[in-house]
């Protein structure tokens, strides 16, 4: 019955069973996969996880500061792996006739046991300089992942602008308009305030040039992309390029700013957000050994709400942006596709294959993306601190500073490629 074809395609693959796969629901079951994990490496950070975690065997000693961060470190490492490992198998799968795709699509529970050995296995791996060789993994996976990020945020909004310019011209414009009109005054009001409060309370101090630097040199590029989404070129080759696309990404390059000056080891230049609401003049002191240190700063959990939701997006994502495709590795309306590639039986609509030609979407390049995610989330959780020699404390250092605000030019850098693409390689088709 319906049930026993449920269970074959959650065993096994979906193949073999009777109902054959829909590409979007392997994505969406991954992303759970890397959603799960980072809930529980969310709830192994909480206060009062570390009497519990210090009675694993040879996990930590003498570590009472860091335990929480360790545990991070080893669930997103075991996370890395899995994801990698399946990058690694999904390496030129061209369609659902290679014999990888099954695994890609089924056999879920198998996984999911593959997934939970690697993490047992990761919480006995031996300290030595593991977790300052996998600080230097996480940093390096984080800088790429928040360029991916971004091109995500680039395709969303551009979806964005363009269903709701298609429901203005099917009727009733001015109201679609003026909704397009408030949400892009609305992202440029919130960028332009937070580049005042960072000029206000993030330069005040003697050693704070870089901060000055930072906040001038992302302001000026968010102005010049801005003018380039409207440019008549760009408009002729791109009708549905516009200032939406251009306000939200500069919204997000003033939060890449902001995460990034909250990394500054200086706290003269690095307040805390409670001092700002407070309106106190103390800075907050550095976490010393013996002091524990919190992952729900304001910029942690600003960071994984835009983490939860570009993971889901990429995971039922449809797009006719196709120099976002080309970067993402997918085909234009995916989602179309899996619609249309359906059969009624019995009364009941059913999926089918829909990648015996050739599939919708790179899966190796999906599981690269969250293999780099694992690395983001890991980085994120531990608010980007570096363990000091002797394993007795979490610090702020300016590497993190840099791989933040770098990740933020080249993320303009790209959506700057993608608006003027066209105009450059114009013998290409783009459309």
């Amino acid at each position: 019955g319906t049930s026993g074809r449920g269970l074959c395609s959650l065993l096994y693959c979906n193949r073999c069973c009777p109902s054959t796969y829909n590409s979007t629901v392997s994505r969406l079951a991954f992303s759970f996969l890397l959603l799960l994990g980072t809930l529980v490496s969310v709830i192994m950070i909480l206060p009062g996880m570390e009497t519990q975690l210090k009675k694993i065997p040879g996990f930590c000693v003498n570590c009472d500061v860091i335990v929480g961060y360790k545990s991070v470190y080893r669930m997103c490492f075991a996370m890395a792996c899995f994801f990698f490992l399946f990058f690694i198998i999904m390496i030129r799968v061209r369609s659902s006739k290679d014999p990888r795709a099954s695994l890609q699509n089924g056999f879920w529970f198998f996984k999911f046991l593959v997934l939970v050995g690697i993490t047992v296995g990761a919480f006995f791996i031996p300290d030595g300089t593991f977790n300052t060789v996998w600080f230097y993994f996480g940093m390096l996976g984080s800088f790429i992942f928040i360029i991916i990020q971004l091109i995500l945020l680039v395709d969303f909004s551009h979806t964005w602008n363009q269903s709701w310019l298609e429901n203005a011209e099917e009727g009733n414009g001015k109201c679609w308009f003026s909704a397009l009109l408030s949400f892009t005054v609305l992202h440029y009001a919130l960028a332009f305030s937070a580049v005042v409060v960072f000029y206000v309370y993030y330069t005040t101090g003697d050693d704070c040039t870089e901060h000055k630097v930072f906040i001038s040199l992302n302001f000026i590029f968010c102005i010049i992309v801005s003018i380039v989404a409207i440019l008549p070129k760009v408009q002729e080759s791109q009708p549905s390029s516009g200032l939406l696309q251009a306000s939200f990404i500069s919204l997000y390059t003033m939060y890449v700013t902001w995460s990034a000056m909250t990394n500054n080891p200086n706290r003269k230049c690095n307040p805390s957000l409670l001092n700002l609401v407070q309106n106190t003049s103390t800075p907050t002191p550095t976490p010393a050994p013996g002091q524990g240190v919190q992952w729900w700063d304001a910029q942690g959990i600003i960071g994984l709400v835009i983490f939860f939701f570009c993971t889901l997006y990429a995971s039922i994502r449809s797009s006719n942006n196709t120099q976002v495709n080309r970067l993402m590795q997918t085909k234009e309306g995916l989602a179309a596709d899996d619609h249309e590639a359906a059969t009624w039986e019995d009364g009941v609509r059913r999926a089918v294959d829909n990648e015996e030609e050739g599939v919708t979407y790179s899966y190796a390049f999906f599981h690269f993306s969250l293999f780099l995610a694992s690395l983001y989330i890991m980085m994120t959780l531990t608010n980007w601190y570096q363990p000091d020699a002797d394993y007795q404390a979490m610090q702020s250092c300016m590497q993190a500073v840099w791989v933040k605000i770098s990740s933020s030019w080249i993320g303009l850098a790209v959506y700057l490629w993608t608006l003027v693409a066209p105009l450059i390689l114009s013998n290409r088709d783009f459309n």
